[in-house]
């Protein structure tokens, strides 16, 4: 794909017109048009800031200034680089301190990088293949033989999943993940919701052998991150969302030690 038709793309994707673009660029619309018929050749600062304008993730910056011609201006690190040690102490202390509550860490399509040892609850029962070293969280979640039997408000819940990777593969588009948003479509039963469904504000009600939990989740973001890796990563904590279930995984905290921690 070449630059113009790189950056129409982007911008009609994230429903953002050429005026509005140009005064978040400091440009003139003139010239975004310009860019966009190929009439104008940008440079290499003009490509990061119309990238920094559409709020582009790093990935996809580096590739609008591959279609221009230029270099990529952020690195991709592997996480267990020596560089990134101080990333892979945050993200530990944060899993840590999150006990006796479930906290993980996935990437943009939902592989498992690392997890506490309150992961055992989410993982309990599911088959061997869906919780190891190349776990896919989402999988885990939706796939019969994983945590679906035991969610018992289940279509609410897939029906939540299934609409943030919906929204994340319109504004970001990647192969991989939209393959995957398809494969767990084919998992989740065409219900009707209950009257009153909010979809954004879905508790997660999870039998376990302890008892039922009612689990709300928290996403953290790297939101200054100049390393594609870093930029990519997701730490999804989950919080009780009343005392009874508070209470239980306090207890299970306890007694954790049949499942042991992923380490980054």
């Amino acid at each position: 794909m070449d630059f113009p038709q790189a950056l129409r793309e982007r911008r009609t994707r994230r429903r953002v017109s050429q005026l509005e673009l140009s005064l978040r660029a400091g440009t003139t619309q003139r010239h975004v048009s310009f860019l966009e018929s190929g009439r104008s050749e940008p440079g290499r600062e003009m490509v990061i800031r119309l990238a920094e304008s559409l709020e582009l993730p790093l990935r996809e910056r580096n590739g609008l200034l591959l279609a221009a011609g230029y270099a990529p201006a952020y690195p991709q690190t592997s996480l267990d680089d020596a560089a990134l040690a101080p990333v892979r102490d945050a993200l530990r202390h944060i899993l840590d301190a999150h006990r006796p509550y479930p906290a993980i860490v996935v990437d943009a399509r939902g592989r498992l990088i690392a997890a506490n040892d309150g992961y055992a609850v989410l993982a309990e029962g599911a088959a061997p293949e869906l919780t190891g070293p190349a776990a896919n969280v989402y999988r885990l979640a939706l796939h019969p033989r994983g945590m679906a039997p035991r969610i018992a408000n289940f279509p609410e819940w897939a029906r939540h999943v299934l609409e943030g990777l919906r929204r994340e593969v319109l504004r970001n588009p990647d192969d991989e993940l939209a393959a995957l948003l398809a494969e767990l479509e084919t998992y989740v039963p065409d219900a009707p919701l209950p009257p009153g469904h909010l979809g954004f504000a879905v508790p997660l009600e999870l039998r376990t052998a302890a008892g039922e939990l009612r689990l709300m989740t928290t996403i953290t973001t790297f939101a200054t991150a100049v390393d594609v890796t870093i930029s990519e990563l997701r730490l999804e904590a989950f919080l009780p969302v009343d005392q009874p279930t508070a209470a239980l995984l306090a207890a299970a905290g306890q007694s954790a030690g049949t499942v042991r921690e992923k380490r980054i």
